[in-house]
């Protein structure tokens, strides 16, 4: 019998730390499937500037987003954790947050306990909601998911607004919510993670998000902490954007984009990647009338 999304989400993590490669596209997903991720995380400041052009301050809707994700697990066999940034709003929103996501084949959701004008994780000027207002996020969370091993993942960014301790006590209480996972944002050190892992009994998430406030540690290194997910949220996107930009440059100097052949997806990498063989030998069976072969 075939596993949820949510089920397989949670074998992935029984044994070991996985990555979670943020996909700005189905296409990205795709790839790290195909090169044996575990997971795939649908970002919302990867999508937030992936596809709107627009820094990740809550400009993504609900729609937006439940689309995004539906994208992603319609290719795939591997879960998708999806980030729900602050649930879209009260407890009563945050229901039909998980019945949109869950119902576009999400393994898990994040929400996080900062205000609804939200803003990077990493960066200084956040504001939290009250602890009693996330409790009720999670319990709404909790509530409305149709498969109970659907991750609810509770983020707290309360180490860069409050201090360590407060994110131990926030964390504490959302798992006494319901909340499965737990996600400290913007720890600042080794020792942190260490000290975090200590005092929160839960599957943890360690966000390894480059140019911020924590340390770029090792899968090892995690994995040895107790870390269950390591997420590299805009890895790829970055990469890919610098990448661009200096292919952009290549051509407009050379006139021509010949120096940059060897460092292309070729089109038979694509087409393979795409299963475009498997496209053209349906439409070649529905055509000759052979389709229920």
């Amino acid at each position: 019998m075939s596993v949820t999304p949510g089920q397989a989400l949670r074998l992935a993590v029984q044994d070991e730390t996985i990555m979670a490669f943020g996909a700005p596209n189905a296409l990205a997903a795709k790839l790290i499937e195909q090169m044996g991720g575990r997971a795939v995380y649908l970002s919302g400041a990867a999508l937030s500037a992936g596809v709107l052009g627009l820094p990740d301050i809550g400009f993504i809707t609900l729609s937006e987003l439940a689309q995004q994700t539906s994208y992603l697990t319609r290719n795939l066999d591997i879960p998708v954790i999806v980030d729900a940034d602050t649930g879209f709003g009260s407890a009563v929103h945050v229901t039909r947050t998980v019945v949109e996501l869950e119902g576009a084949g999400a393994g898990g959701l994040q929400i996080e306990d900062q205000i609804a004008l939200k803003r990077c994780g990493h960066l200084s000027g956040k504001q939290l909601v009250d602890a009693d207002e996330m409790c009720g996020k999670i319990r709404a969370a909790v509530d409305a998911r149709y498969d109970d091993d659907l991750v609810i993942i509770a983020r707290t960014d309360a180490r860069g607004v409050t201090g360590f301790a407060d994110a131990v006590e926030r964390s504490q209480r959302y798992l006494d919510a319901g909340a499965d996972w737990i996600f400290p944002e913007a720890l600042e050190n080794e020792s942190e993670f260490a000290d975090f892992a200590a005092q929160v009994s839960s599957p943890l998430v360690a966000n390894m998000t480059e140019f911020g406030r924590s340390p770029l540690l090792t899968l090892q290194q995690l994995n040895e902490l107790g870390f269950a997910v390591a997420l590299y949220p805009v890895t790829l996107l970055r990469v890919a954007m610098k990448a661009m930009q200096a292919a952009v440059g290549v051509i407009m100097k050379d006139e021509t984009q010949e120096s940059l052949l060897d460092l292309m997806q070729t089109r038979q990498e694509l087409y393979d990647l795409l299963e475009y063989a498997d496209f053209e030998d349906r439409d070649s069976r529905f055509f000759s009338g052979d389709s229920h072969e």
